[in-house]
C-alpha cells in the first residue's frame, strides 16, 4: 500500500554478536542517523554530510565506458536537502541481509523502487563510480579500512534507488549501494537520501541603479525593481529595501519631469481579490516611502496594484512566482 508520508524506518535486523571490526563507535563526530532511515543494526557510521539545498545525481541504469568516459543513459537528478551518509557493517553479515533490510523498510514506508539491480547486473563499473564518490575529499574518516571496503566490494554491489512523498507533500528520494565483506574488510552502505524543498531565496540581493533604471524606462516605458521587500502577506516595506528606495528616488530627483505608476504585482498563490487588494496596499506603501523618507512630490506619483495579472515568468515553480513578486516603475 502505497503511504501517503514518510515514518521513521526501522531495520529489523538483530543485533549481531560479533563486531570484527568495526569501529566500537561512529568515527563521525556530531553527526547522528537520518531521521527518515535508521542503520542496520551493528553498523557504525564513518561518513556524513548534508547540504540545505544541493542536486545530487542518482544513477538508474547500468554504467558504461564511451571515449575514456564513464556514461550512464539514466540519472535522475533531484535537488532539495541532500544527505549522504556511510556505515560499515560487521564481516558475519551479508550484503543480500543488509540490502534486504534497507528494501524493506522503503517499501513499508511506501517509496517505490524505480531501478534495482546486483552484482553482475550492475554492470563492471558501478563499484568504480561509487568508490570515487566516498572516495572525495576525505569524505570517510576514521582511518584507510573504511575506505578499502568500498574498493574490496566493488565487484558484487547491490544498488536501488527509490521514491515517494513527504508528509508535507514534497518528493524524496534514497539511493542505497551496498557492498558485501570482501578480502577481510567490512561490508559498507552507502546512503544518499534527497528531500525536496525550495531553495532558499533572498540570501543574495542586486538592486538597480538609478542610470540603469533611466535606461529601461526610456527604452521599454518601465522598469521592474526587486529589491522592495515585503513580509508574506504584508504591505509595510521592509527596513531592507532602503537600497532599492534610494535608487528610485535617484532616478526621480535627477528628472524632475519623469512621472511615473508605482505598480504593484504578486503571485497567484491566494485569491485574486486578495493579490489585487495586497499588490495595491504595497503600491501605496512604495509612495508614502518614497514622498516621507525622500521628499519626492506625490503628484508625480501614483499607486496601483495588478495582483497577479502581469506575470513575468510562470507561477508553477517557486522561481517563477519570485520573479513575479515585484514592483514596477511605468512611466505615466
Amino acid at each position: 500500500m502505497y503511504a501517503n508520508s514518510i515514518r521513521f524506518l526501522a531495520l529489523c535486523a538483530i543485533l549481531p554478536s560479533a563486531f570484527a571490526g568495526v569501529p566500537a563507535n561512529d568515527t563521525v563526530k556530531g553527526a547522528k542517523d537520518h531521521p527518515m532511515l535508521s542503520r542496520f543494526e551493528g553498523s557504525k557510521m564513518v561518513a556524513y554530510e548534508v547540504k540545505q539545498f544541493d542536486e545530487a545525481a542518482l544513477p538508474t541504469s547500468k554504467p558504461y565506458y564511451k571515449n575514456n568516459q564513464l556514461m550512464f543513459d539514466s540519472v535522475l537528478k533531484p535537488e532539495g536537502k541532500y544527505t549522504r551518509i556511510v556505515y560499515v557493517y560487521p564481516v558475519d553479515r551479508s550484503s543480500l541481509e543488509v540490502f534486504r533490510n534497507y528494501q524493506a523498510a522503503l517499501d513499508k514506508a511506501g517509496l517505490k523502487t524505480v531501478f534495482t539491480c546486483a552484482k553482475e547486473s550492475c554492470g563492471e563499473n558501478l563499484g568504480n563510480h561509487m568508490l570515487r564518490q566516498v572516495e572525495v575529499d576525505g569524505f570517510i574518516k576514521g582511518g584507510s579500512d573504511y575506505r578499502n571496503t568500498f574498493n574490496s566490494g566493488a565487484h558484487e554491489p547491490r544498488y536501488l534507488v527509490a521514491k515517494g512523498t513527504q508528509p508535507d507533500g514534497g518528493t524524496v528520494h534514497v539511493a542505497v549501494y551496498v557492498v558485501p565483506p570482501a578480502r577481510g574488510d567490512l561490508g559498507g552502505v552507502y546512503l544518499q537520501i534527497v528531500e525536496g524543498k525550495p531553495m532558499e531565496t533572498g540570501k543574495v540581493s542586486a538592486t538597480l541603479n538609478a542610470g540603469e533604471m533611466a535606461k529601461s524606462i526610456a527604452s521599454e516605458g518601465k522598469v521592474a525593481v526587486y529589491g522592495v521587500y515585503f513580509d508574506t502577506d504584508k504591505a509595510d516595506v521592509k527596513p531592507d529595501s532602503k537600497a532599492a528606495l534610494g535608487e528610485m528616488a535617484k532616478l526621480l530627483q535627477q528628472d524632475p519631469k519623469l512621472k511615473v505608476h508605482i505598480v504593484g504585482h504578486t503571485d497567484n498563490q491566494g485569491s485574486v481579490a486578495h493579490n489585487i487588494e495586497l499588490s495595491q496596499k504595497r503600491a501605496e506603501s512604495v509612495v508614502k516611502q518614497l514622498t516621507t523618507e525622500y521628499k519626492i512630490d506625490g503628484k508625480r506619483l501614483s499607486a496601483k496594484g495588478v495582483g497577479a495579472y502581469a506575470p513575468v515568468a510562470s507561477n508553477d515553480a517557486e522561481a517563477g512566482r519570485e520573479k513575479n513578486r515585484r514592483v514596477e516603475l511605468v512611466k505615466q
